[in-house]
Order: C-alpha cells, then sequence, then structure tokens
C-alpha cells in the first residue's frame, strides 16, 4: 500500500470513528434526557437544546424535538410541546420512513387529547394508522406504535366518561406494550397502569383498582420516574379516600407532593392539592381544607392559562392548514376549469373544422351536379 492510500485509509477511518463516537456521544445524551423527563423536565430540554445544535442526521433531530414535545408536556408546557411537533412533522415529511411518520403522528394526536381536541386527535390516529398498516408484522415498531395508539384512544374514552370502553383499549395496549422486547416500555406500561387503575376505581371495582396502581408503581420504580410514582400514589390515595382510610390517603399524597416537587407537573400538583383538601375536610379540618383548596385553585388558574396559549396556537395552526387546504383545492379547481375550457376549446375547433371541411365537400359537389345538368 502507497503512502497516499494509506493516507487516504486512515483518513476514513478517522472519519468512520469520529462519526460512529458523535452518534454514540448524542445516542448518549439522548438517553440521559429521557431519564430525565419525569424527574427533572428543565434539565431534559437544557440537555434536548444543546443537542440540536451539534450536527446531527435528521433522525436524530426528530427524536430530540419529540424528546423536547414530551419534556413540555411533563411540564404541561402545551403551547411549547406543540411547537416542537411541528418542527418534528416538517422534518419527517421530507423522508419515507413509516415508522418515524408513525411516531410523529402519535405524539401529535397526544398533544391535542391533552388539549382536549379530540376530534382533531382521532384524526391525526386515523392519518398514523395508514402509516403503521405499512410497517411488517412482528416489527416491534408495529407493536409499540398500536400500544401508544390504543392507549390514546382509551384516554380519550375515559375523558368522554366511557371508563367501559377505555378499559378494553388500555388492556389491549398493555398487552401490546407485553409484546415489545427491544425497547424499554416501562414508562407507557406505567402510564396505561394508572389509566387502568381509574377505569377501575370509576367501575368501583377498589380491589382491581388497586392491583392496577400498585403495577403502575412498580413500572414507574424500575426507571425511577419520580412523577409516575407521584401520579400512582395519587391514585393509590383517592382509592383509599373511598374506602374512608383518610389519614393512608394523606400519607400516601404526602409523599406524592415530596416526590413531585421539581417535576412542575400543575396537572399532578392540582390532583394532589385537590385530594388533599378532600380528606382533611373528611377528617373535620376546614383550616387545612381551605388552604389545599385554595392551592388547587391557584395551580388551576395558572393551567388553564397555558392551556388557553397552547389552543389559541392549535386554532392559528388548523386555520392556517384550512386555508392550505382551501388555495390547493381552489387551484386544482382552476386547473380543472382551464382543462375544461382548453378541452371544450379543442372540440369546438375540431367540430368546426369539420363541418367547413363537410361544407366545402358539399359546395364541390353541388357545383360538379349543376355541370352535368348543364351540360
Amino acid at each position: 500500500m502507497n503512502r497516499v492510500a494509506q493516507f487516504v485509509f486512515l483518513l476514513l477511518l478517522f472519519c468512520q470513528i469520529s462519526i460512529s463516537g458523535q452518534k454514540i456521544f448524542v445516542d448518549s445524551l439522548i438517553k440521559q434526557a429521557n431519564q430525565e423527563i419525569y424527574n427533572n423536565p428543565d434539565h431534559a430540554i437544557l440537555i434536548s437544546k444543546k443537542l440540536l445544535q451539534k450536527e446531527i442526521d435528521g433522525k436524530q433531530q426528530v427524536r430530540i424535538y419529540l424528546l423536547l414535545s414530551t419534556a413540555s408536556i411533563a411540564k404541561r408546557d402545551f403551547d411549547g410541546s406543540l411547537r416542537y411537533l411541528l418542527e418534528a412533522r416538517e422534518l419527517v415529511e421530507k423522508t419515507n420512513d413509516p415508522a418515524i411518520k408513525t411516531t410523529v403522528l402519535v405524539a401529535i394526536a397526544l398533544q391535542y387529547q391533552q388539549m382536549d381536541f379530540f376530534s382533531k386527535s382521532l384524526e391525526t390516529l386515523d392519518e398514523a394508522g395508514v402509516y403503521l398498516a405499512q410497517l411488517p408484522e412482528g416489527n416491534f415498531d408495529k407493536y409499540f406504535e398500536t400500544a401508544r395508539t390504543y392507549a390514546l384512544r382509551g384516554m380519550i374514552h375515559k375523558s368522554q366518561l366511557n371508563p367501559e370502553i377505555a378499559l378494553q383499549e388500555f388492556l389491549i395496549a398493555a398487552k401490546n406494550f407485553e409484546k415489545v422486547k427491544e425497547k424499554n416500555t416501562s414508562f407507557n406500561q406505567s402510564i396505561v397502569y394508572y389509566n387502568i387503575g381509574y377505569c377501575y376505581l370509576s367501575l368501583n371495582q377498589l380491589k382491581n383498582a388497586e392491583q392496577a396502581f400498585m403495577k403502575s408503581m412498580e413500572f414507574a420504580r424500575l426507571i425511577k420516574a419520580n412523577s409516575l410514582q407521584a401520579f400512582a400514589l395519587k391514585g393509590l390515595a383517592e382509592m383509599n379516600k373511598y374506602k374512608n382510610q383518610n389519614q393512608t390517603a394523606l400519607n400516601q399524597l404526602l409523599q406524592a407532593q415530596h416526590l413531585s416537587e421539581k417535576i412542575g407537573d400543575l396537572t399532578l400538583n392540582e390532583g394532589i392539592y385537590k385530594e388533599m383538601a378532600d380528606n382533611y375536610l373528611a377528617m373535620g379540618n376546614p383550616q387545612l381544607y381551605k388552604e389545599y383548596i385554595g392551592k388547587a385553585f391557584e395551580v388551576n388558574e395558572k393551567r388553564e392559562q397555558n392551556e388557553l396559549r397552547s389552543i389559541n396556537h392549535a386554532i392559528d395552526i388548523h386555520n392556517k392548514e384550512m386555508e392550505k387546504k382551501s388555495s390547493e383545492i381552489t387551484g386544482d379547481y382552476n386547473i380543472l376549469i382551464t382543462g375544461i375550457i382548453i378541452i371544450g376549446s379543442l372540440i369546438t375547433g375540431l367540430l368546426l373544422y369539420t363541418a367547413l371541411k363537410i361544407r366545402k365537400k358539399n359546395r364541390k359537389y353541388q357545383d360538379e351536379i349543376q355541370k352535368l345538368i348543364r351540360s
């Protein structure tokens, strides 16, 4: 091997090592940010924004925007979450990968569900279903996204006070998550079992509810997700409140409050304060009831302001989409009309040409007949 060839070989090798090292470094940071989502979402957002400043490929950018969106949802910052999702959608439109398209669309559907835009969420899930159907059977992405889709439909039915239907959707989601071997689904399973618990609670099946909340807690502990542990504890506390075990419920809520301190999840905090107020009232402590119901109202107002900003942003986006579709339809209509006019003109011209040709022939025949008569 001559010196030039050696140099080229070493240069290529060095580039491959650098690219590989960069990818490992980025993947490591993405993993770290994912672990922080349910404990310290602000730190997860900080890591993700730093990653976006590096030279990374399109798929990694999409993963980071999805991560930013999830971390924003963990803080109930719906407006920020939606903005990151739209960035991801813009990037994913440049790829033909059905798996990543499904992932982004399901994430957008989740965003709309969180904002109570249920019809828009279901519409986006149907769109995701087109790409989901393109994934081969047995593919872990297919099981994972199928599970997320059922879980999301379950959440919509739960919000619409259909716990029986929601429960069936959540149970299907749980079975599909169990089929995913290549990916840690503990986050998702914790959320699904938390929702299964609430469905059982709504159906007054307290024993089944307790088992589901405990399972949610187990999955949350596996990944040390404080937020999800707090949600599971809040579910258990609500179950104990129904059983008139108010002190046990309060102990669980205080533990949930401690776990959620650094998270900033307004929905979680509001739920904890409201449950604490209810238990203090049941135990005959009106002073503490007033204190915690006041905190619940304060957080509720802040959460509603955040949601209102997000809804206004979502409406603006929806209007732009409608304008785009309207423009496309108008453009298509104009093209159709122009085409009809051109074709009509060609047909009219052809008919006129044919008529003139026939008329000319008739005149020729008439002239010849006249000649024959005269002769």
